[in-house]
């Protein structure tokens, strides 16, 4: 686990409890995905880094940039954000969050990187055959990476299954100059 992500951890765990308890998985999932993206603005970042940036300029800033979508824990969850200089962790704060509400909902998240598109019933019969593996409900995120030459790269939590024609092409020439 990354520094940042440890640090970031609290603060998701915290907010995660409390969109539990408030039943708002999903509205706690929009504003943090929002706050997301907001932070990627340049201008804004800069702002959040800049030490001639008061904090209530960063959080008037922060909070005019969310009207409408920030609810008002969304509003005070910012503001402890910038109260503790943690604003700049939101990524990994949603990052996170989104990993324990899949782990509540049953949910694995599943990176399939493939060199090719992959049709509805090849991927139907990979999330059957994943699901079955895991014994949970898969949730695929499919990138196409032409890298890969051909095969499939499936990453489900920290296990990686490499079945690309690249992967096995490094598998070859690893025993073979070993």
């Amino acid at each position: 686990m990354s520094e940042l992500s440890t640090l970031a951890r609290p603060y998701a765990e915290a907010v995660f409890k409390l969109a539990l308890e408030s039943g708002k998985l999903d509205h706690w999932s929009e504003m943090l995905e929002f706050l997301s993206l907001a932070m990627q603005d340049k201008e804004l970042a800069w702002a959040a880094v800049n030490p001639n940036v008061s904090k209530e300029d960063l959080l008037r800033l922060i909070l005019d940039v969310g009207k409408g979508y920030l609810d008002k824990e969304g509003q005070n969850f910012v503001k402890l954000l910038v109260e503790n200089d943690k604003i700049t962790l939101i990524d990994q704060i949603r990052e996170l969050y989104e990993q324990f509400r899949a782990e509540h909902e049953g949910l694995l998240d599943v990176e399939v990187r493939t060199a090719y598109a992959l049709s509805k019933e090849n991927e139907k019969k990979l999330s059957a055959a994943l699901e079955k593996k895991f014994g949970k409900k898969v949730r695929f995120h499919v990138i196409k990476d032409n890298s890969l030459i051909g095969g499939v790269q499936i990453k489900a939590g920290d296990k990686v299954i490499d079945g690309s024609v690249r992967g096995q092409l490094e598998r070859l020439a690893k025993r073979l100059f070993s």
